[in-house]
């Protein structure tokens, strides 16, 4: 299979796993305790433990396809970023990369407090993991878009 459409099946795992990490820390750190009237309201009020399983799904596939895509990355275009003397977006990059493996490492733990049925008094630690994975998903989608705009694959 082609890196680019590696790279394209990765973005769309990404945007999938970006929503639903989404949904859920807006839904744990602003609940809501009425009936949702509005958008915004609704977003907060999603049922956050539903989304758990798909989170879990999706940040394995996506760390994993981002590892099989990763040789073509760093042949092709970190060789250009050095050469251009861009650190920061490489730095990032490398922040990137430490942040996914520590969102692979607290899986379990997201696992383990999210599991049903949800005892209430761990809600703070479930909005805590959610808000970590939700910075590291964040952080990993938008510092992955930079680089492949800078040079995308194929260039």
């Amino acid at each position: 299979m082609s890196t680019t459409f590696l790279l394209i099946v990765h973005g769309l795992l990404a945007v999938a796993l970006l929503g639903a990490v989404t949904h859920q820390a807006v839904s744990v750190w602003a609940p809501i305790h009425k009936p949702a009237n509005s958008f915004v309201e609704r977003v907060r009020g999603v049922q956050a433990g539903s989304y758990a399983t798909a989170i879990i799904v999706l940040y394995l596939a996506t760390a994993t396809l981002g590892g099989i895509i990763y040789p073509a990355y760093r042949l092709g275009i970190r060789t250009v970023v050095e050469q251009l003397e861009m650190w920061s977006p490489n730095g990032a990059f490398e922040l990137k990369e430490h942040f996914v493996a520590v969102g692979l490492g607290i899986l379990p733990a997201y696992w383990y407090y999210w599991r049903k049925p949800l005892e209430e008094d761990q809600a703070r630690t479930r909005a805590i993991l959610t808000g970590v994975l939700a910075f590291i998903v964040w952080w990993s989608f938008l510092v992955g878009h930079i680089l492949n705009n800078i040079r995308g694959f194929g260039s």
